[in-house]
């Protein structure tokens, strides 16, 4: 009974010291500074995210809005009237919006609708407070961390520090909804799971269960959490006891496990009728993201899915702060080293585990996306999770420069190093503010004019448009005392109505505008010679430009500098003659219409460039637009050409519906047109008058492409869409996302005033084909014509086809021979004319067990494979071959032949399946 009764007093004095003693007021004065110096350094943490909330409430309205902030809100608002009941609301949603998590989504609408606000700036400056206050969150969630690793506040100040001066995280957390919100929820996830493996209670693993829930919903990389919880806990069943302890270990696993799934389901919609679905399709969009658009990186322009793999890593070494990554590389060393020297105490003991969890959290994500050739886009942003356990790890760096192993100078002066790097960090993120999210150290070039703007992409979508402030405010310089139009460019800006403190006037309408900011692509797809605002007033001389739009507002230096432009373009011949007549100088395409109609500035003049999209969704590189400017009756566009523009090129107006005019260069030789006409000569099919002629083509990166050509085609049949179906080899080839419905065939269809032109009134488009091997085409535009390539234009498969045949005789005998060769039924006939393929074949398996038919096929008794003959076959030396593929399962018997529909069978035969 003693050591019950001492267990039971233990226990009551653990209890009765979670409560604090009444509080005490000390009377000396010594004692109370004391009691305030204690009462701040405990509370330090809490002080400090506390001011950096005040600061950034202050500054929330400087920041501009991302153009994904009103689809994040449509996502959640869709997901709210699911959940009520209110129909399918997901059908409005396309791939891949309908996967995106709403874990913050949710609750920051409901917020929004319990204040009743309506007013866009109104809506953005709550999301932008939720969002910061969730990213400040974060980091107390690290403060709280760190100390419980380091058993050290002052470190734990420090790993705090580290997590909120980061000059692009701090600017994201106000406009990016996406990734902030997952970084911040990392946080809290690691917080419990190290919390949950000290108390080791059920409650404590329910917890993080929940976390883990919601950090899958915001984004799938967060179930990365599941397999280490259970992998640590694994070693922790494997090195315990029998009895009770291992049933502990199974019920706290087996909770968090059930938390985890639970949670997820509960916050995901979408997933309700078909989570399995869900997950697969959500894992491919991790790996693979189908948006694929050029990058600027290290001076190259490249497509997403071209980039190399140590895309993140240059980006992430670029614009993190100096000390910040001696710090993290230190931490990093330290524990790879002690995972390296005492890997069996590892595997024993969960709080040495933790560190090594760390180091695995911030190396295998972005290695797998390398190994993987995972789409990669708009700088790190989408591994910003990534700093999560990096600022724990540098806190770490900091904690081993600080040992009890250094002496106190050396301790010292770490410390006092530390501070001073995040002291100057801090001031620097004040001086550039509100530009933090285009920050770059000193490891990138700042001082040469346009190293930055020419080598990485500086300007892409999802970041903000704060910028436009400090633009404004240089108006104001120019233009004291004056009332200035302005439009902003490409997303909302209800921000802009207090912007600088001033009289301008926010300007929906181009023509009434006096001035329009855009951001400039780094590209060339601004006019950058020749703007009123010289670029270098915004931070690191790359971001803004401001265009004038009415010969009132032009500087003296524009205007002289547009006149000189003017004169040396119409002493040459221009190259086009049309709506406008086009110069080509220099690499830079110079559109002049003289006696221009006023309203005729407002429609863009563009340029397509013929280049190969890696995923073969298009032949053309995005567009290049241009509104130009107008001073008196003239109006004048310029569009410097990017590096990669060497061929083919479309040039035009885009006026909507009517009055388009549209016309075809060539930058090198042969030409499109030329090109067509050997297309068209060497394989005998001019252009049907019905519809297109389709040729295969090598591009100029070695891939095939089909060339689409219509000669006078009519508007209609240019906004008709075209079907295009890729049948590959091995169905194993299709991308997991491919809308393939079990048909065995990817679709790419498209649509032609997206993927080509009409220069001339000729209709063209270039498509590029995926690098896996190629059975069949199908291609043509609903109710107009269609047409099979099998194998495209290239007779060499066939012919090996017909060489591996065997000189025993065939199979069965009809108006075709058949033979049953390498898992194929081969029709051949030896002398053949179009004709006697033009009818339809059918195919009907009948397996040896009709449980392997498909299940919409069973009552049947027979798998359909009917096909044209097109679709598997060709014609060469006068022969015509087809070669079917057959079914893996066991076959019983074959029925094929030919029919006419409405008039029956012109053939048939029965053949029994060799065994």
């Amino acid at each position: 009974m003693g050591a019950v009764q001492e267990g039971r007093k233990a226990a009551l004095c653990y209890n009765l010291s979670m409560f604090p003693p009444p509080l005490s007021i000390p009377t000396q004065p010594a004692d109370r500074i004391r009691a305030a110096l204690n009462f701040l350094v405990n509370r330090s943490g809490l002080i400090i995210c506390a001011l950096f909330f005040l600061a950034g409430s202050a500054w929330a309205g400087n920041y501009g809005v991302s153009p994904d902030e009103w689809e994040q809100r449509r996502i959640a608002a869709a997901n709210l009237d699911y959940i009520r009941g209110q129909g399918d609301a997901f059908d409005p949603l396309p791939y891949p919006h309908a996967l995106y998590g709403i874990a913050f989504e949710l609750p920051a609408l409901l917020a929004e609708r319990a204040l009743g606000l309506t007013a866009d700036h109104q809506i953005h400056r709550l999301r932008a407070l939720l969002t910061h206050l969730f990213f400040i969150a974060g980091g107390y969630f690290c403060y709280r961390l760190a100390y419980r690793l380091f058993n050290n506040r002052l470190l734990a100040l420090f790993a705090l520090l580290i997590f909120l001066l980061h000059p692009r995280l701090y600017a994201h957390s106000f406009f990016n909804s996406k990734d902030l919100p997952f970084l911040s929820i990392l946080m809290i996830a690691l917080y419990l799971l190290e919390r949950a493996f000290r108390r080791d209670t059920p409650g404590a693993f329910l917890l993080l269960g929940v976390a883990v829930g919601l950090l899958t919903n915001l984004r799938i990389m967060g179930a990365m959490l599941l397999p280490a919880v259970l992998a640590m806990r694994g070693l922790d069943l494997f090195y315990a006891g029998r009895g009770a302890e291992r049933k502990s270990l199974l019920l706290t696993a087996g909770l968090f496990v059930l938390a985890a799934g639970l949670t997820w389901y509960a916050v995901t919609p979408y997933a309700w009728t078909n989570p399995t679905g869900y997950l697969t399709a959500s894992l491919v969009l991790t790996v693979d993201h189908p948006a694929v658009g050029l990058q600027l990186f290290q001076g190259k322009l490249l497509f997403s899915k071209e980039l190399p793999p140590h895309y993140n890593a240059v980006w992430f070494a670029l614009t993190t702060p100096p000390p910040l990554l001696l710090m993290g590389g230190l931490g990093v060393a330290a524990v790879a080293v002690a995972v390296l020297r005492r890997p069996a105490a590892l595997l024993r003991n969960a709080r040495l585990r933790f560190p090594a969890l760390l180091l695995a959290c911030f190396l295998l994500p972005p290695a797998a996306a390398a190994a993987l050739g995972s789409n990669q886009y708009q700088d790190w942003r989408h591994f910003y999770f990534l700093y999560v356990p990096f600022a724990l790890l540098a806190a770490g760096g900091l904690h081993w420069l600080t040992s009890a192993r250094a002496r106190p100078a050396a301790r010292a002066a770490a410390y006092g190093l530390a501070g001073v790097a995040l002291a100057l960090t801090a001031l620097q993120m004040t001086q550039i503010h509100p530009l933090q999210d285009v920050y770059f150290n000193f490891l990138a070039d700042r001082t040469t004019p346009e190293y930055l703007r020419t080598r990485y992409e500086i300007t892409s979508p999802i970041l903000n448009n704060a910028p436009q402030r400090p633009a404004l405010e240089y108006l104001r310089e120019l233009y004291p005392g004056e009332t200035l139009g302005v439009r902003g460019g490409g997303v909302h800006r209800s921000w802009l109505r207090d912007a600088a403190g001033s009289d301008f006037r926010e300007v929906q309408d181009l023509a009434a505008a006096d001035y329009a900011l855009f951001r400039v692509r780094n590209d060339g797809h601004q006019d950058l010679a020749f703007n009123s605002l010289p670029v270098g007033r915004i931070y690191n001389n790359t971001f803004l430009a401001i265009k004038p739009l009415k010969a009132s507002r032009m500087s003296a230096a524009a205007r002289a500098a547009y006149r000189e432009l003017y004169r040396q373009a119409v002493a040459e011949e221009p190259i086009i003659r049309a709506a406008y007549k086009v110069y080509f100088q220099d690499r830079t395409l110079i559109f002049i219409r003289e006696n221009c109609p006023p309203g005729d500035r407002e429609r863009q003049v563009l340029v397509k460039i013929f280049r190969p999209n890696p995923e073969g969704r298009a032949g053309f590189a995005p567009f290049i637009r241009s509104r130009g400017v107008r001073w008196e009756d003239t109006c004048l566009a310029v569009i410097p050409l990017p590096d990669y523009a060497q061929g083919d090129l479309i040039v035009g107006q885009d006026q909507g519906e009517t009055d388009r005019w549209e016309e075809l260069i060539s930058l090198s030789h042969p030409g499109l047109r030329e090109r067509i006409a050997i297309a068209q000569r060497q394989s005998g099919r001019p252009a049907p008058p019905e519809g297109f002629a389709v040729f295969l083509e090598p591009g100029s990166d070695g891939r095939q492409r089909l060339l689409y050509a219509k000669p006078v085609c009519s508007e209609r049949e240019y906004r008709t869409p075209i079907t295009l179906h890729i049948y590959p080899a091995a169905t194993a080839d299709l991308p997991p996302y491919s809308e393939i419905q079990g048909a065995g065939y990817a679709i790419q269809d498209f649509y032609l005033p997206h993927y080509g032109g009409r220069p001339g009134g000729n209709c063209l488009a270039v498509v590029t084909l995926p690098e896996y091997p190629i059975a069949a085409i199908y291609t043509g535009q609903a109710g107009r014509w269609s047409s099979y390539l099998y194998p495209p234009d290239d007779p060499a498969p066939l012919r090996a086809a017909y060489a591996a045949l065997s000189d025993t005789p065939p199979a069965a005998r009809a108006a075709f021979d058949l033979h049953i060769q390498d898992k194929q039924l081969v029709y051949l006939r030896e002398s053949c004319a179009a004709a006697d393929t033009a009818a339809n074949f059918f195919l009907h398996i009948i397996p040896q067990d009709i449980a392997d038919l498909p299940a919409d096929r069973q009552a049947a008794g027979f798998a359909n494979l009917d096909f044209t003959f097109d679709r598997w076959g060709g014609h060469f030396d006068g022969k015509c071959l087809a070669a079917v593929p057959l079914p893996e399962y066991p076959l019983k018997e074959i029925r094929t032949g030919q029919y006419i529909t409405g008039q029956g069978d012109l053939w048939a035969v029965e053949l029994i399946a060799a065994p």
